[in-house]
């Protein structure tokens, strides 16, 4: 079997640049990074047959009786790992084969390459643009602050400037263009925003920006955390997701002369977005800590709604302008950088794309503070709510005919299993917050 270009190109660099080690990556079903290393002698082999693993004991994989799987690096992602480069070390993403050469249903680089090839049916081409927010504490064991710094803030009360800027090189260096680096809201919170690309190639960026983020913190001393919400009484981790679909190199979502300029395709990619937005929640928001964050009063949505300029709705659309037809998007602020994103990015597509199929009508846009509004006027209005807990989350995504065409049985049913051994868990945990409150009392 001859070799792509591509594979050759990997070949030579690492022979020329004396790679000692290339590590291949891939995910499990919850989006936790898993790797395992070869040697120079055994590139040609994983390019020709892949290299096979034991499934059985990654999340979501395989049973015990059907633990054999084949690991096939994709050589288009093939980075030097900048914080190894003493060690001379690589890395490559990798799609994942059962052993008779098959797609393997539970790999999330396949649910998403699925989607993306049902756009693309269409014409389109998916771009995604998230924005990943995170903490940086003292150590892993507390939720120590570094700083007291705000939204933009800078130096003195950013101390994290270095951390971020190391982080950035080394992202940089791994081919990851970075848009935006700044303070955000929380103390000692932190977001890089990497520029819009692809969604094949943003999930792999997002994997690698997560490893990175944490690496620097480790270099430091310190740690970093993406969880959705570490800290009460400040503004938890979000991942707003600006989402475009293009026709070659004409933005679908522009309309010259619709009032909010949206198009049609536009208009129906909202409307799925919005119609399926609690079934796929579990998808963008899949942890028991996700739902502290999703609460009224620290900027994260709670109601099913659309705006342009209101960013208390769920979806928001950036305002247009003049010259930049371009960058007309959506923005869905409800997930958070805790989630799988081969398979968060899967369901926003799947979602959208529902809509533009169906033809679903957009409802009309939410010009008020929907958080000022009574229960009466949202209902009056037809504004539903997003699952308030991981058990609504499951409820909505487990008869979900969305979510089991997007993400396959494999992983749905892996995923809703998992989830309710997860709240079946936290129910059982009896928590410090009832142990102050109740013991004394009762």
């Amino acid at each position: 079997m001859a070799l792509s270009n591509e594979a050759e190109f990997v070949l030579r660099t690492v022979e020329e640049r004396g790679i000692r080690f290339i590590r291949l990556w891939f995910t499990d079903v919850l989006g936790f990074l898993k790797s395992f290393a070869i040697t120079p002698q055994e590139l040609e082999t994983a390019f020709v047959e892949g290299m096979g693993f034991d499934g059985s004991s990654i999340e979501g994989f395989a049973r015990i009786q059907e633990s054999d799987m084949v690991a096939r690096p994709d050589p288009s992602t093939f980075q030097i790992i900048p914080w190894r480069s003493e060690e001379h070390v690589a890395r490559m993403f990798c799609d994942i084969h059962n052993p008779d050469g098959s797609r393997f249903d539970g790999d999330p680089r396949h649910v998403l390459r699925r989607q993306l090839d049902r756009a693309a049916e269409r014409g389109f081409t998916f771009y995604v643009g998230p924005e990943l927010e995170y903490f940086y504490f003292r150590d892993a064991a507390g939720t120590e602050f570094l700083d007291r710094g705000g939204y933009f803030d800078l130096t003195p009360l950013d101390v994290a400037t270095g951390y971020r800027r190391r982080t950035v090189a080394y992202l940089e260096a791994m081919g990851i263009p970075v848009e935006y680096v700044h303070h955000e809201v929380a103390p000692s919170q932190h977001e890089i925003d990497l520029r819009y690309t692809d969604a094949l190639t943003m999930a792999d960026n997002v994997m690698t920006y997560r490893l990175t983020v944490k690496e620097v913190a480790q270099e430091e001393g310190i740690y970093a955390t993406f969880m959705p919400k570490p800290v009460l009484g400040v503004n938890g981790n979000g991942m707003h997701t600006h989402q475009s679909l293009f026709e070659g190199d004409r933005n679908a979502f522009f309309d010259a002369t619709d009032e909010y300029h949206l198009s049609k395709v536009a208009r129906g990619y909202i409307a799925g977005t919005l119609k399926h937005a609690r079934e796929i929640t579990l998808v963008l928001n899949q942890w028991v800590n996700s739902y502290k964050r999703l609460v009224p009063g620290y900027e994260a949505p709670v109601y099913v709604c659309w705006a342009r300029r209101n960013r208390s709705a769920l979806v928001r659309v950036p305002m247009y302008k003049p010259g930049k037809e371009t960058a007309a998007r959506i923005e869905l602020r409800s997930p958070d950088p805790a989630c799988n994103p081969y398979l968060a990015f899967a369901v926003m597509l799947a979602a959208g794309l529902k809509g533009i199929e169906e033809e679903y009508e957009l409802p009309p846009e939410a010009s008020n503070n929907i958080y000022e509004m009574t229960g009466g006027e949202r209902r009056e209005a037809g504004i539903e709510s997003l699952p308030e807990d991981l058990s609504e989350a499951i409820r909505a995504a487990e008869g979900s005919e969305l979510l089991h065409e997007a993400l396959g049985t494999h992983v749905l049913e892996y995923l809703v299993r998992n989830k309710r051994e997860e709240w079946d868990g936290y129910k059982a945990y009896v928590s410090p917050y009832e142990l102050e409150r109740y013991l004394p009392l009762l």
